[in-house]
């Protein structure tokens, strides 16, 4: 299929990984015994994940990213025009734009910057974002989609309500899309949410309903789920009846079959989740990445897949990629994205 007349495309990918480990074993000793080692491997598929060094703030991961994505696109950063920020709300200094920051480092000083934030769906809303905003304005023609996420710190592994979160990481990414480059080219997305789960899980100390007091500090900035029966019991009623009408959709605005999709980039959970979505797509554990050697960076899981599907040979050109992602929230999303020339 030969690119449409009008449309945007991936001629950059950046990842920065910080060095530092956290394994299964310390895992299991932080949760208290509450969990043991194999269960964390094999229940929650982790065998270690990523923390932050000192220096790994959210907006320099995010900028570290980004450069290595302009770099890779071969573009003067001067060129880009817009950056969307997906850096997550949990960085250096609150109230600061990341996307702003992150332009400034990189060089971007003729694009203005917004951040965009669906949790861990930030990434495919962020594509979908660009691809409306260039194809409906003429003057952008180049845009820098980056971000980082440490919500690890946000962590409390001796709540066992949070077991779904001990997978949280460190990371950054970044995407640089081009309008009518010819290749790399995304296709179709569709996005959904669900308001019913928005208040179901958050930081429930540290905000203007909580604010943080002598007495609460001890617990201020910890990621709780305020409602665990309606967040577990509307999860399994929808979770990946949502995440299969959003691949159904991306793939039919892009005129294919779901039966094309060559490479699965999506995010870390469960490993008997995971076996079970590719099962309802047919897709076997090659055509895919399970990033149990890293724990889940939010939105920042797609790029890495990305990246490392194609370092892997696993995405080659002609390859049909679909990258999917769900957000606290709650909001399920896919996209289709036809890999090479």
């Amino acid at each position: 299929m030969a690119a449409p007349e009008d449309h945007i495309g991936i001629t950059g990918v950046g990842v920065y990984i910080p060095e530092g480990r956290m394994n299964a074993e310390e895992i299991a000793e932080r949760t208290e015994g509450e969990w043991e080692t194999w269960a964390v491997k094999e229940k929650l598929g982790i065998k270690e994940k990523v923390v932050p060094g000192e220096n790994d703030g959210t907006q320099a991961m995010g900028a570290a990213a980004a450069r290595r994505a302009i770099d890779r696109a071969e573009v003067d950063p001067a060129e880009i025009d817009v950056v969307l920020g997906i850096g997550e709300e949990w960085k250096e200094y609150p109230l600061t734009t990341s996307s702003i920051y992150i332009s400034h480092v990189v060089g971007a000083d003729n694009a203005w910057a917004i951040d965009v934030q669906q949790r861990c769906g930030t990434t495919v809303a962020a594509l979908k974002l660009a691809e409306d905003l260039m194809l409906n304005n003429e003057e952008y023609n180049k845009v820098l989609i980056a971000g980082g996420y440490r919500n690890i710190d946000l962590v409390d592994y001796s709540d066992p309500e949070m077991s779904m979160m001990y997978n949280l990481a460190a990371g950054g990414g970044a995407l640089l899309v081009e309008k009518n480059c010819g290749r790399n080219v995304l296709e179709g997305s569709h996005l959904i949410s669900d308001g019913s789960m928005a208040r179901d899980v958050g930081v429930e100390i540290g905000g203007v309903a909580e604010p943080v007091t002598a007495e609460n500090v001890d617990d201020a900035f910890y990621l709780r789920m305020f409602d665990v029966e309606h967040m577990k019991s509307r999860l399994e009623e929808v979770s990946i009846d949502n995440w299969l009408y959003c691949i159904d959709q991306a793939f039919d605005k892009a005129d294919r079959k779901v039966e094309d999709m060559d490479y699965l980039a999506v995010l870390h959970f469960k490993p008997s989740m995971h076996e079970f979505l590719l099962e309802q797509l047919d897709l076997n554990p090659d055509q895919t990445t399970y990033l149990e050697e890293y724990g889940h960076m939010g939105q920042i899981d797609q790029i890495l897949s990305l990246k490392l599907g194609l370092e892997s040979g696993k995405i080659k050109p002609g390859s049909v990629v679909s990258m999917i992602s769900a957000g606290i929230g709650y909001a399920w999303a896919a996209n289709v994205i036809k890999w090479g020339g």
